[in-house]
């Protein structure tokens, strides 16, 4: 069952046509990834299925609701959440204190539990959770922009380049964390640059250029095609 719908959007910055009648559909439990070049269109997709951008025409229904008009804070209440592209963690405040504005939506009495939940999953935040967000790492920011989604437990998680700027050894941490969090349940729609290790994951695919669909099928499929092999796993 289709949790989320994109049908026809059309987005523009000003006189550029940056998203040019993308549809797709995400089914319930599913990892759902969109690849292509960067400048494709793929993290303008992201921001107009959480409410960040408006379409000009085309709608995104999320659980049966079109979120036509509906303020990106208000998309998080419906059961979204997305971890922004170069983390965007809040530099200035505490793990703990990120965490908690990633629970805005949720009642006080249910937020301690759900900050265990994150603890266990990042034991490195639990260790950090009193450090100011600013001196992690690359890698323990990534982990708390994740795990400040997690916070608003979320039916639909969104991933924007995800392993962006990583080790390598950190980008492998970072697929772990999301195979896990797909085995437990939660429904993923990642974007992402690194091709090779998106596609390895995802039970269905989307290549974007310049701002179109130009391919889509399982994980497996676009894996094996010559033209993505060519194009984004490097012949």
């Amino acid at each position: 069952m289709a949790i989320l719908q994109v049908n026809d959007i059309h987005v523009y910055y000003g006189s550029i046509h940056a998203v040019k009648g993308v549809s797709f559909e995400v089914n319930q439990g599913e990892i759902v990834t969109l690849i292509g070049a960067n400048g494709a269109g793929k993290s303008t997709v992201l921001n107009t299925v959480s409410g960040l951008l408006h379409p000009a025409s085309g709608s995104v229904v999320f659980d049966g609701k079109d979120l036509k008009g509906v303020a990106a804070h208000k998309v998080v209440e419906h059961g979204m959440a997305q971890v922004p592209e170069g983390r965007r963690v809040f530099l200035q405040m505490t793990v703990e204190e990120n965490l908690e504005m990633g629970a805005y939506t949720r009642p006080r009495d249910e937020i301690m539990g759900s900050m265990d939940d994150v603890y266990r999953r990042f034991p490195r935040l639990k260790e950090r959770r009193r450090q100011i967000a600013g001196t992690l790492s690359g890698g323990e920011q990534q982990m708390l922009a994740i795990g400040r989604a997690l916070m608003s437990k979320p039916t639909l998680l969104m991933l924007d380049e995800p392993s962006m700027g990583l080790a390598p050894i950190l980008v492998e941490q970072i697929f772990d964390i999301i195979r896990e969090l797909h085995a437990g349940g939660t429904t993923i729609l990642l974007v992402e640059q690194n091709a090779q290790a998106a596609l390895s994951i995802a039970d269905r695919a989307y290549v974007l250029e310049t701002g179109k669909i130009t391919l889509s099928g399982t994980g497996a499929e676009l894996m094996a095609s010559d033209k993505v092999r060519q194009a984004y796993l490097g012949g």
